[in-house]
């Protein structure tokens, strides 16, 4: 097998079959209520089939579409992608109070979900052209100002999940470029201490946190969602009660079928389908980061860091609120979860990181070629050399010879 081949085999296996699994899980957490309810129990996962076909397809084309391209018109991404999250605070449509998707016909579309490819794709590029910051200065100029106005405008959404992989992402793209170590730490202290800031002066990020730190104080309030989760996780057991016999869905959990969906698959599948899950994401995790790590192209490497970090980062975030680790952000589980965007852009990411993996042996390859073009041509121009010194050399002896047979 090719070298970088296992590893694109890997990831493709291991995204289709999250694919699949989210669409099984998508119709299990919905069928129920919306029978209950008297609508269309297949309604959720029409829905979810029609974004999984169009990520596919985008899928598709970034794999054969040169990745290279992208480091050009990263400024363009950028500006568009801001331009679409200044637009949603004014035009998007309001749910549970955030404005964070725009709805354009039949389709809605979350711009935070551009952005967060936009700027690793810019952020790649920069740090691909340029040596690595050393300092806070060079840290925050531009890289830090186009992190703060993107998580300004999404934090306005509200939308703190988002940013919070925006900036593991950031984190990602600098280790690889050789930021120091502990420019990246204390860099990564300042902007959690700003979201804290920011946590604490909006009231339900607060209540969010708050009940984070102790659930069951408030468990038919704040903590409601939480405690929810850790029950299906806890009823579950080793083997789980079966596909589609979760009760935590019949309107126990809010959004069963999105940010809390891996509580679902604890109590339908047990221990075992968690496992499986956290096996999927790590598996995920090792092919996109050795793809990373024989890209030879510097752009390459840095854009396949950000990437795996944006999905595997969103999957660690969306767990571990789930579990109760960290609090509740309203991130979706990447694949898995039901969401038109969220789907939709981690499936054209993982064309791009299958492109760069197929391209890296592409690299090499020119590469090896253009060496020994400049092998071919230097031997060719020794034996040019040797030539003519050969025939000076028989210019001298003649000469000399002549020479010496005019002495008297």
């Amino acid at each position: 097998m090719k070298k970088g081949q296992l590893e694109s085999t890997m990831l493709i296996l291991v995204t289709l079959g999250l694919v699949a699994f989210g669409l099984v899980m998508v119709y299990s957490a919905t069928s129920a209520p919306a029978t209950l309810g008297g609508g269309d129990p297949g309604y959720y996962l029409k829905k979810q089939t029609v974004y999984a076909l169009v990520g596919l397809a985008l899928l598709l084309v970034a794999t054969r579409f040169d990745y290279r391209r992208l480091r050009d018109s990263s400024p363009l991404l950028v500006a568009g992608a801001a331009f679409l999250c200044l637009i949603v605070l004014g035009l998007g449509a309001s749910v549970n109070g955030a404005r964070r998707w725009l709805t354009i016909g039949p389709v809605v579309f979350q711009p935070s979900e551009l952005a967060k490819i936009a700027v690793a794709v810019w952020a790649a590029a920069y740090l691909a052209r340029r040596r690595p910051p050393k300092s806070l200065g060079e840290l925050a100029r531009p890289l830090g100002l186009v992190f703060a106005v993107f998580s300004v405008l999404i934090m306005l959404e509200p939308d703190l999940g988002t940013t919070i992989t925006m900036m593991l992402m950031l984190i990602g793209v600098l280790v690889v470029a050789g930021t120091p170590m502990r420019l990246v730490a204390t860099s990564a202290v300042l902007v959690s201490a700003f979201g804290l800031a920011a946590i604490w002066m909006e009231p339900y990020r607060r209540e969010r946190f708050l009940s984070f730190l102790n659930p069951w104080h408030d468990q038919l309030g704040a903590g409601f969602q939480s405690v929810q989760a850790m029950i299906g996780l806890g009823s579950g057991g080793v083997l789980g009660k079966g596909l589609g016999e979760s009760l935590l869905k019949m309107n126990y959990l809010p959004e069963a079928h999105t940010d809390m969906i891996f509580a679902i698959v604890g109590e339908e599948l047990g221990l075992v389908g968690v496992t499986l899950v956290l096996a999927a994401y790590a598996v995920f995790a090792w092919a996109g980061y050795s793809i990373a790590i024989q890209c030879k192209d510097p752009f390459g490497k840095r854009l396949a860091v950000a990437l795996t970090t944006l999905i595997c980062g969103q999957a660690i975030i969306n767990i571990a609120a789930v579990l109760g680790l960290a609090p509740l952000t309203g991130i979706p589980l990447p694949f898995v979860s039901a969401g038109g965007s969220s789907l939709v852009v981690a499936l054209a990411a993982v064309g791009l990181l299958l492109n760069i993996g197929a391209d890296d042996r592409v690299v090499v390859s020119a590469d090896r070629r253009r060496r020994d073009g400049r092998t071919r041509a230097a031997v060719a121009r020794g034996r040019r050399g040797a030539g003519r010194a050969r025939r000076a050399g028989e210019v001298r002896r003649v000469a000399g010879s002549a020479r010496s047979a005019a002495r008297p």
